[in-house]
């Protein structure tokens, strides 16, 4: 990956909407078995600032918890906020490490992956080394944005070429249409669950839409623009008009339409 992809991550920023980010995580817990044994191990690959690898701790309280992220700014986050021993006698904990190349050094009951793995061009090759690493009956599961075709990612890639910026942000072919997920999966022996679901989430503010990737999908281009001041606030103005245009405020707020992938494989017993 181009350093020119490794985007500088903001973890106030991100949190500004956290309570939108957290539900797809929520319901693909929903969706993920409980299974035998007093102290699961789990990892979290893309942990970001700890707050949903938190509600892992909630649901498996005695289990043994490792978030991976490689942003310092969001790991720096987590071991403040989350990081030490649960209530139910499990830990949390964090560690640095590139998802591309992440691969179980134990047996592990759960690996999810919660809206990371489109930032790992051909992630999908990584899943038989990451289902490998999976006791029999352990679970891998994740969710991926799915709207990199929705205005705020098309717009965003518009106005990045005219700032010779294309190559910085990903395009429609960052995750798979869910039936080829699915294919995927099952072919690696497992019994898999695959969905796709479209939020609406209701953003207040001002600009929210722009506050909201500013956090996430932005990121490339704010950093590659950090160190000409001018040109980035002169991208912002454009991008900004663009997204009034494309996602009006209603009377309680303003809709934005957000499609996401969900999957959950469980490895034979």
């Amino acid at each position: 990956m181009s350093a020119a992809a490794a985007p500088t991550w903001d973890p106030a920023q991100y949190l500004r909407h956290a309570g939108h980010r957290a539900r797809p995580f929520t319901d693909l817990l929903a969706r993920v078995p409980d299974w035998p044994g007093e102290r699961p191990r789990i990892a979290d690959l893309g942990c970001g600032p700890g707050n949903v690898t938190a509600l892992l701790a909630r649901r498996w309280p005695t289990a043994h918890i490792t978030g991976h992220d490689n942003s310092a700014e969001m790991l720096d986050q987590a071991h403040v906020e989350h990081e030490g021993p649960t209530e139910g006698g499990g830990r949390l904990d964090f560690a640095h490490a590139d998802v591309r190349t992440w691969t179980p050094d134990e047996p592990y009951d759960l690996i999810v992956s919660n809206a990371t793995l489109q930032w790992v061009p051909g992630h999908a090759e990584r899943f038989a080394d990451w289902i490998g690493g999976l006791r029999p009956g352990g679970t891998f599961a994740f969710q991926v944005p799915g709207n990199f075709d929705a205005p705020s990612h098309r717009l965003m890639r518009e106005l990045a070429h005219g700032y010779g910026l294309a190559d910085s942000l990903r395009h429609t072919d960052a995750v798979l249409a869910p039936q080829d997920y699915l294919a995927r999966l099952t072919d690696l022996g497992c019994a898999a669950d695959v969905w796709e679901t479209t939020y609406i989430h209701l953003l207040a503010g001002e600009d929210p839409v722009l506050d909201w990737v500013k956090g996430t999908g932005l990121r490339p281009v704010l950093t590659a623009l950090a160190d000409t001041p001018g040109r980035r606030e002169a991208f912002l103005r454009d991008y900004r008009a663009a997204l009034r245009t494309a996602y009006p405020p209603g009377a309680h707020g303003t809709p934005f339409p957000f499609r996401r992938i969900f999957a959950v494989a469980r490895r034979e017993a």
